[in-house]
């Protein structure tokens, strides 16, 4: 019978063996067996969980080669440090040297996450912490949750998260955090080694490494809930695998629960209010354009030093009043190359106040008068050239040169969506529309009528929520309209624009143009009302989203409805804001003040719109945690997939025709250490 067993096992024998003997081979070209066990942390000095350390210099002993992946970014020691601490790998040990002077009576924690791993095959160690204190007793409570985007609830990765024991506001200005952690890819943060006691929390994108809200520039996240760690005991399912396809065991096992865990964090970036002049610039002799940091409702103040200032410009300025552009009303301004002008604009001082700032400057035109009388001489010469050629084949041509002909865009697409309008946006000014010259017809029965339309200054700088929302007083844009009909669904039109219909500050008037286009039917497109719930009446802006989460439409309401017509086919999103002051935008937060970002929702859910198709949607913003709320799909930052080992040992014994054993790894890793030795 002993005979029988040991022939038996003899296979097998000689099946570990050759494993055993291979792994020495390890990443050698015969396709030896591959290291897959973790490295394990052997000893460290002062050792981990120590307390009344005194020592700056901290190793930490492996049970192989280690190394440290991007220790800078992912290796966060807590209470903070003004000096980078010094953290490497050596040999089997890594190393870590603290600049700073270490705090009485506190507990340290150097967080490596999961930068750790081994130097032969990259087999990670996990999530790895260790903890010592310069007192008597290791602090062991954790606080966790998730750092979001308020604007969009984007994770954000890599801003820090800290906790004061002084709950005062202005606790995050004057002074460090004291304890940190920093978001991973997912906005989740876990602050280790909290003491018992009350916090308030932060999230701060640490621009100077003061761990503190010194910078406007700064994003950040607060909350005025007090924050008190506590643990309590719950369970968990745990589960056992033989190897990556394969379940040992699934039992529920006890653990200790620490909490909060679920803290969400929405951060926002203030608005940069401090005024001041950024740059100014000439491009065209016809204009010159001055960029400020912020807008203010007290416009610059030009004196033309070399020249007549008065009434020498049209001034055109964008909606926040931080680009004002000026434009020379007279061609002799134009024509000069450099005009010295004495600028006074609003500006904020040392003290951070608004006063009057008086810049003298030259603006010098980006292309000379030589140079454009030469483009003209040369524009000429072509055209010329031209007209003798026809005139020599006998063809009709012209002896005078026709003038240049006004420059402008204007969007008339094949197919119009029943709820647009066309617009127009000239090159200059204008300075006459003759209206009369402007002429919309539309199809009936093969037969074409004189269509009804308005054609105003298009003041449309956000997305509105009504195409129509305009000003017939074009104080913003001098050189965008739009023309807006009574657009019926399935019709054709022509737009047909006699010659100068426009003409512009400087005499230039448009040449002929003809469109023709279409209304689309309605049945080209879908309709989706949403039934908003628990909002209670609260000003709101809903907006459709597409795939790169970008408005396309957006309906204001404080009711419990919203609804969007004229919806092309396709896959779509829904996000909302609280409208708090009502202003139709998205407004940030500002510390100062305690007012924090405007709230924003998304539905959970893609929405896909179909031709025809009138879908109805119940929404409840609210019931949703926040860190769940934004879909996958529109999601920027995605989050890192966890180091694990690769398990290539199972697909080669796979290959080789036998069963790969967990026992045979153990094996491997013994036979290795012995060469190493």
């Amino acid at each position: 019978m002993a005979r029988l067993m040991r022939k038996a096992l003899f296979p097998l024998c000689i099946v570990i063996t050759a494993a055993i003997a291979s792994c020495a081979k390890m990443g050698q070209p015969d396709g030896g067996w591959y290291d897959e066990t973790q490295p394990s942390v052997i000893g460290a000095s002062p050792a981990d969980g120590a307390t009344n350390v005194k020592a700056h210099k901290i190793s930490i002993l492996f049970d192989e080669f280690v190394k440290i992946d991007n220790a800078t970014e992912k290796v966060v020691v807590s209470p903070p440090q003004k000096e980078m601490p010094e953290i490497k790998s050596a040999g089997k040990k890594i190393e870590v040297e603290l600049k700073d002077s270490l705090k009485p009576n506190t507990t340290y924690t150097i967080d490596f996450s999961d930068a750790i791993s081994d130097n032969n095959e990259g087999n990670p160690l996990g999530n790895y912490a260790y903890t010592f204190s310069t007192g008597d007793r290791i602090d062991t409570l954790q606080i966790s949750g998730h750092v979001l985007e308020s604007e969009n609830l984007e994770p954000i990765k890599g801003i820090l998260v800290g906790l004061y024991s002084d709950k005062s506001d202005s606790a995050f200005i004057s002074s460090p955090m004291i304890r940190i952690a920093r978001t991973d890819s997912r906005g989740q943060f876990v602050i280790k080694g909290v003491a018992p006691g009350s916090y308030r929390i932060y999230a701060l994108q640490d621009m100077d490494g003061d761990y503190k809200f010194s910078q406007k520039s700064e994003k950040i996240a607060f909350t005025t809930d007090t924050i008190v760690p506590t643990t309590i005991e719950a369970t968990r399912q745990d589960t056992v695998w033989l190897d990556s396809l394969r379940i040992k065991s699934i039992s529920r096992v006890g653990y200790t629960r620490f909490m909060p865990d679920n803290i969400v964090l929405k951060a926002f970036t203030e608005p940069l209010t401090d005024r001041y002049l950024i740059k100014s610039e000439r491009q065209e002799a016809d204009h010159f354009t001055y960029y400020f940091s912020y807008g203010s409702d007290r416009l610059p103040e030009i004196k033309g030093l070399d020249f007549d200032s008065d009434n020498a410009f049209i001034i055109e300025h964008s909606e926040k009043r931080d680009t004002v552009t000026y434009w020379l009303r007279d061609t002799t301004l134009v024509n000069r190359d450099t005009l010295n002008v004495q600028l006074r604009y609003m500006a904020t001082d040392t003290l951070g106040q608004l006063q009057l700032q008086t810049d003298t400057l030259q603006m010098l035109s980006k292309k000379t008068y030589e140079k454009r009388m030469k483009d003209q001489k040369k524009s000429f010469e072509e055209w010329k050239k031209q007209q003798e050629r026809k005139k020599k084949r006998g063809e009709p041509y012209d002896s005078i040169m026709p003038p240049v002909p006004l420059d402008y865009n204007v969007n008339v697409p094949q197919k119009l969506d029943p709820d647009k309008n066309i617009r127009f946006e000239f090159k200059t000014p204008i300075a006459d529309i003759d209206i009369g010259k402007i002429h919309l017809y539309s199809k009936r029965d093969s037969l074409w009528y004189n269509a009804p339309f308005e054609l105003l200054a298009d003041r449309k700088d956000t997305l509105s929520t009504n195409d129509s929302t305009y000003s017939a007083t074009p104080e913003l844009y001098l050189r965008k309209y739009v023309l807006m009909g009574e657009w019926r669904p399935d019709t054709e039109y022509s737009l047909e624009i006699d010659s100068a219909a426009f003409t512009d500050i400087y005499g230039k008037a448009t040449k002929k143009l003809k469109q023709g286009f279409k209304v689309s039917a309605l049945s080209d497109y879908s309709t989706l009302l949403l039934s908003i719930n628990g909002m209670n009446g609260q000003p709101l802006v809903v907006q459709l989203l597409n795939s790169s989460d970008k408005p396309i439409k957006e309906v204001k309401t404080s009711g419990s409805t919203a609804e969007f017509f004229y919806i092309k086919p396709g896959q779509y999103y829904v996000r909302l804001f609280v409208d708090s002051n009502n202003n139709g935008i998205w407004d940030t937060g500002d510390y100062a003040s305690g007012r924090k970002a405007e709230e924003v929702f998304y539905y959970p859910e893609a929405i896909e719109c179909r031709e025809k198709w009138d879908i109805r949607k119940s929404w409840s913003p609210r019931s949703v945690d926040m860190t769940h709320q934004k879909p996958t799909q529109i999601t920027k930052q995605k989050a890192e997939k966890a180091k694990e080992v690769k398990q290539r040992n199972i697909e080669r014994a796979r290959k080789l025709g036998i069963e790969y054993l967990p026992e045979m790894q153990q094996q491997m890793k013994k036979k290795l250490k012995r060469e190493e030795k």
